[in-house]
């Protein structure tokens, strides 16, 4: 008989966290008891609310919840498996439908969350013998698909199209097929990248192009659509990933585009044929946010004078250039920008820090909503000064 060990595999784990909190790293989760929204409460406190994706403040509206009730009363509250097995119910064809009208694809396919279709999408359409060229700031969730599907992957420097042109030059004829990705607006920064130019990259190397619509979705375009319509790119057969987690107020991720894409993906992404299916009030919410959005562009205004605003009054502050309703305000250490976003929380405004590894440099990433009152931006700005 084999005596035990003494030693603790999991020693490392401790280290490890130790080393996290030496470096300012360390996260850990804040308690909201308060619905979402421009005004929030942690910790008994009330704070008004800069940290929000919810951007067109669809996360509470009435229209939403109603939706997803009837929709728990009619299918229950979980789809109980795959789609292909017993997860597939009505709502889930009617919301892919949806996001192709909205979209201006052929057609769409709904996943668990964005992350999950970045995942799938990327691992189903490019293997050991193909290349990747990305963005170095792409979402983790892009990365780490690039990653999964053993493809050979190259960053080019963030918005650098020359950079990536000769990227391209050099390395694409070695391999069987080539997928470009990026953000269309990158989440940290809040800039948007150059699409046609990235259209016409991939069209000379012969390059499929995939872009996530995160956070442009309801955001950008004349309907809200994304960076693709913004840019009037609807029929060039870009992949166009999303969420319906951020301006939809509801949960889960797509995948828009061609017919024979879509079809190919039921067959072929891991994380949709293996995952059950989006839950019934999660789909009926987002079928009903992106009515809200077609009936109701008055909000998406509302966010842009707010983010208008907000920009007129910044003074002297140091924010990164930006495309939309995220702005950066950058910190040369983590521990100021801790201190700083502290000292906001102090007088009422809740903005948390970002910090590396999440980002190469640390900041305060600020995020506009429509529901925002100009006395909520005009608190801010004078704390801000």
């Amino acid at each position: 008989m084999m005596k035990k060990s003494k030693i603790d595999p999991y020693d490392w784990i401790e280290k490890t966290l130790s080393t996290i909190h030496q470096a300012n790293w360390y996260r850990s989760p804040k308690s909201i008891t308060s619905p979402p929204g421009p005004v929030i409460e942690i910790d008994g406190q009330s704070l008004i609310n800069f940290a929000s994706n919810d951007y067109l403040g669809l996360a509470t509206d009435p229209r939403l919840k109603q939706a997803a009730i009837a929709a728990v009363q009619e299918w229950g509250t979980g789809s109980t498996g795959s789609r292909l097995l017993s997860g597939h119910r009505p709502i889930h064809q009617a919301l892919e439908n949806a996001i192709a009208e909205f979209k201006q694809t052929e057609a769409a396919l709904v996943f668990s969350s964005g992350y999950l279709a970045n995942l799938g999408t990327i691992t189903a359409l490019v293997g050991q013998r193909d290349l990747i060229l990305s963005d170095q700031y792409n979402h983790s969730s892009l990365k780490n698909g690039a990653k999964l599907s053993s493809a050979v992957i190259i960053e080019y420097e963030h918005q650098n199209i020359w950079d990536l042109a000769e990227k391209l030059q050099k390395n694409r004829p070695q391999y069987r097929r080539c997928l470009i990705v990026s953000d269309s607006i990158f989440s940290m920064d809040g800039d948007a990248c150059p699409l046609p130019d990235l259209i016409n990259l991939a069209q000379t190397h012969d390059s499929m192009l995939l872009i996530d619509e995160a956070h442009a979705t309801g955001v950008m375009g004349k309907t809200g659509a994304g960076i693709v319509e913004h840019f009037g790119c609807q029929r060039e057969g870009i992949i166009q990933i999303g969420t319906l987690s951020k301006a939809l107020g509801s949960l889960g991720g797509y995948v828009a585009g061609s017919a024979k894409l879509i079809d190919y993906l039921r067959n072929r992404a891991a994380t949709w044929i293996y995952t059950t299916g989006l839950s019934p009030a999660d789909t009926a919410a987002a079928i009903a946010a992106i009515q809200v959005i077609h009936q109701e562009p008055q909000r998406r205004q509302k966010l842009w004078e707010n983010v208008a605003f907000f920009k007129q009054h910044l003074g002297q502050l140091d924010f990164f250039p930006t495309d939309s309703p995220i702005l950066c305000l950058k910190s040369g250490k983590t521990e100021d920008a801790l201190k700083l976003s502290e000292k906001l929380r102090q007088a009422g405004i809740f903005v948390p820090a970002i910090r590396p590894p999440t980002v190469p440099s640390s900041r305060l990433r600020f995020s506009l909503m429509a529901t925002h009152e100009l006395d909520h931006i005009q608190k801010l700005v004078t704390v801000l000064q």
